[in-house]
């Protein structure tokens, strides 16, 4: 079975602490003990490979026996995704997280039906970084995935306008996001539109940008599953799957 792995700031040294939240799941919730193989990594790459060495109420003492170091993924993964009614947004973060998407930003699209404002944004957004941090954890990910503030239609446009490749999914598109050729390096940037759809003027902006609709099948998704879907394609399609 392949160890757990937990988050800290800094994985240098030979012995590692894990307290605060982080230690109150290992102790308590996934109930660590002496002896036990367990990774801890620092979200930007490097893992340290550990034995617990001591376990009390909501600490976690571990000894470093190994290390390893992951590249930065290429090329990177970037799904802009409109916000979502209810705890479907928190859903579609934690599978993006799951398949492999290295950055996920929040977008206020005009058909947006829930909304962001003020504190309410800020607490959002922290439930978001803290799903992609569960589920890094849950996936095992060397490499957290960046959750960017809140982006308006005229981020996206400046996101997709810097793009190695600019993927902006539609219903009505006729052209596949399977068969894609995805560049090597730089940014793919993949633009999901709300429950109520994407405005003529947002596909109006984003085809400026240089980014092209395209469809990821014959049914139509929910804004919740298509980020998902067209990360899987998207990442075996870049070889970063193989």
């Amino acid at each position: 079975m392949t160890a757990p792995l937990f988050y800290v700031e800094d994985v240098a040294g030979s012995v590692l602490r894990i307290d605060g939240p982080e230690g109150h799941h290992a102790a308590v919730v996934r109930r660590l003990q002496v002896g036990e193989r367990a990774d801890v990594g620092d979200g930007r790459g490097s893992v340290a490979e550990c034995v617990v060495a001591a376990v009390e109420r909501a600490v976690v003492v571990l000894d470093v026996v190994g290390r390893r170091s992951a590249p930065v993924p290429g090329p990177r993964l970037v799904v802009v995704q409109a916000l979502a009614k209810g705890d479907r947004a928190e859903d579609a973060v934690e599978a993006m997280t799951e398949v492999g998407v290295d950055e996920i930003v929040p977008w206020a699209a005009a058909r947006s039906i829930a909304r962001w404002d003020g504190a309410r944004c800020a607490k959002a957004i922290a439930r978001w970084r803290a799903t992609a941090r569960e589920a890094g954890k849950q996936s095992r990910r060397p490499w957290l995935p960046d959750v960017s503030e809140l982006a308006s239609t005229r981020d996206v446009f400046a996101r997709l306008a810097a793009a190695s490749l600019g993927v902006v999914l539609h219903e009505s598109a006729t052209t596949p996001v399977a068969g894609l050729s995805v560049p090597p390096v730089g940014d793919v940037v993949v633009v999901v539109g709300p429950e109520g759809g994407l405005t003529d003027d947002e596909l109006t902006a984003f085809a400026a940008a240089g980014a092209s609709s395209y469809r990821l099948g014959s049914s139509v998704l929910r804004t919740s599953t298509a980020g998902v879907a067209a990360a899987a394609v998207l990442l075996a399609a870049s070889g970063r799957w193989s």
